[in-house]
């Protein structure tokens, strides 16, 4: 399987910094320009749009050969993801206008957007942390780079294009890594997992996972944007600047904590993980307006990606099912009804009168539908041969 890798580079010298930010720069525009022919005479595919620009971008924006390749081979890739998006299923009335919008014209590549690198214009050094990396204004030869030691054993798989990242004036290589794939085992039953708001994640052992922390954390960031955002001071702008993507990178380590978590006790007690099948819940939920921030800064759909991910490279199964009515359903005498979900923590049965938390009584079902699922035949089930 693949996974992607980040490394942070540390260019010694201002010089070095000012070389990697020039050359996102040169081959952004190089981009723009392939782009603009690409959408003008129709010229998508790549052999076509290379023969048509490659010569002009890259004596134009001082590419060296690869680079230039790299380029164009970028901007087909995006016409192909737009493509594909559009073939993708249906998004909504807004999300139909976007994409008629985003069709109607070139796309447009932002000055620090990534630059992918492959083995002839970057080459690692993994013994003494360092890269040589090209740039406009010539080959750097032993960059530094930091990483964690799990990540520089990750690197010495790595395979294929790696893409030259700037985030707040820092240089980041993301790499592809190419790691084994145990088989998947038979499980010994599931884990129910049910997903929400007001607690992140909950497992039919009872388990309930980083949910108010998390949620306060995110309404103090919400309160302090607000305030200096009605400040509008330079200082308060570059307060604002910093803060930039803080609350994502913190609700991501806290998915990758809960995910782990998960993937870890399904590992060793042998048994699969159930989640619920959430796409497009956005469009189908509707939320008050006091509750529409948290509906939407909602990650459940990194959370999945995670899980599947951690629990792949674990050889664990993964098994989606249908959410409807889980909160609603008791997981004892299966009698559902609207009523017997009391408010949002409390679960009652009107039938046998089962009284237990309302996340675990949802994490139950999933289990067991998981089960059902399973037995009459789940996707990523292993073979018998």
């Amino acid at each position: 399987m693949k996974i992607v890798t980040q490394v942070k580079l540390l260019p010694a010298s201002a010089h070095d910094a000012d070389a990697l930010a020039a050359t996102l720069r040169a081959c952004n525009r190089a981009a723009n320009a392939a782009s603009e022919v690409a959408f003008t005479k129709d010229l998508k595919r790549r052999n076509v749009l290379h023969g048509a620009v490659y010569h002009r971008i890259k004596a134009d924006f001082d590419l060296g050969a690869q680079p230039a390749v790299r380029t164009i081979k970028k901007v087909c890739d995006a016409y192909a993801t737009l493509k594909g998006n559009t073939k993708a299923g249906n998004l909504g009335q807004e999300g139909s206008k976007r994409r008629t919008r985003a069709e109607s014209k070139p796309i447009v590549f932002r000055e620090d957007a990534a630059q992918p690198y492959d083995d002839r214009i970057l080459t690692w050094n993994l013994d003494a942390q360092t890269v040589s990396i090209w740039t406009v204004a010539g080959r750097l030869k032993g960059i530094p780079f930091a990483c964690s030691p799990e990540t520089l054993k990750l690197l010495a798989s790595r395979k294929g294009e790696s893409d030259l990242v700037m985030r707040d004036g820092m240089f980041f290589l993301i790499a592809t890594i190419d790691v084994p794939e145990p088989p998947v085992f038979e499980p010994n039953g599931f884990l129910g997992v049910d997903l929400g708001i007001v607690n992140i994640a909950t497992t039919s052992d009872g388990d309930i996972l980083a949910g108010r922390r998390l949620n306060r954390y995110r309404q103090r960031h919400r309160d302090l944007r607000a305030k200096l955002q009605k400040k509008r001071t330079k200082a308060a702008k570059r307060v604002l600047k910093r803060l930039r993507r803080r609350e994502a990178r913190h609700a991501a380590n806290t998915n990758h904590i809960i995910a782990k978590q998960i993937v870890a006790t399904a590992e060793r007690t042998l048994r699969g993980v159930a989640l619920e099948d959430l796409g497009g819940i956005r469009q189908r939920v509707t939320a008050k307006k006091d509750q529409r921030a948290r509906l939407h800064s909602w990650a459940f759909a990194q959370l999945g990606a995670f899980i599947a991910y951690k629990a792949q490279r674990a050889g664990v199964p993964v098994v989606h099912v249908d959410p409807r009515n889980t909160s609603r359903q008791c997981s004892e005498c299966w009698h559902t009804h609207r009523t017997n979900r009391v408010d949002q923590a409390r679960f009652v049965c009107r039938s046998c009168g089962t009284v237990m938390h309302a996340d675990h009584n949802g994490s139950r079902n999933i289990a067991h539908r998981a089960d059902a699922v399973w037995q009459r035949g789940a996707v990523n089930r292993p073979s018998t041969a």
